[in-house]
């Protein structure tokens, strides 16, 4: 093997070292738009007196979390907007992705666009990979006139998801192409 050869060699798999990194940062969790089954999210709870919180308790508080979080997510899906956005503040959890996409949501559908922004961009800052609220976002990009910035959006649901037959993909693309209203 000449010495040409082998730094052809060395630079390949360096090149392919890199790629299978950057593949496997960091694996993505893909939720159903509109699931009402959300992880909860670590809410610095965990530790009580530097001792781990009973698992039965966990249980409990992620029981009730998912409990409120059900109900509020109806409350919104009803129209009940207003109503939906205290729902999800009582549940003390802004920070996590799906309660501030659906306040984002809510905000939208009242047609409060800044408002909307503000809490998409959280649900984003907690999960930058959160697909629901990139399709979301991507409506709200085109009802401001945004149809580059909503396509932008549909190519990261696209990524986020690996293919273009999630749900969420189909239902921007067709808001997209005007083949939907949301």
């Amino acid at each position: 093997m000449t010495l040409t050869q082998a730094l052809r060699t060395i630079g390949m798999l360096a090149a392919a070292a890199l790629i299978a990194t950057a593949v496997g940062i960091k694996p993505v969790t893909v939720y159903a738009m509109g699931t009402d089954n959300p992880p909860p999210s670590d809410d610095g709870k965990k530790k009580k007196g530097g001792n781990v919180v009973d698992e039965q308790e966990q249980k409990q508080a992620d029981a009730k979390f998912l409990r409120g979080y059900r109900a509020a997510r109806e409350m919104i899906l009803a129209g009940d907007y207003k109503g939906g956005i205290g729902a999800m503040h009582a549940l003390g959890r802004d920070e996590h992705p799906d309660v501030a996409n659906y306040i984002g949501y809510s905000y939208r559908r009242m047609g409060d666009y800044e408002d909307a922004k503000i809490w998409y961009e959280k649900a984003l800052a907690a999960d930058p990979n959160h697909v629901r609220t990139w399709s979301y976002y991507g409506m709200w990009q085109m009802e401001q006139g945004n149809r580059l910035k909503a396509l932008d959006d549909l190519r990261k649901v696209k990524l986020i998801c690996g293919n273009d037959t999630c749900e969420e993909f189909r239902q921007l693309k067709a808001v997209i192409d005007g083949k939907a209203s949301y």
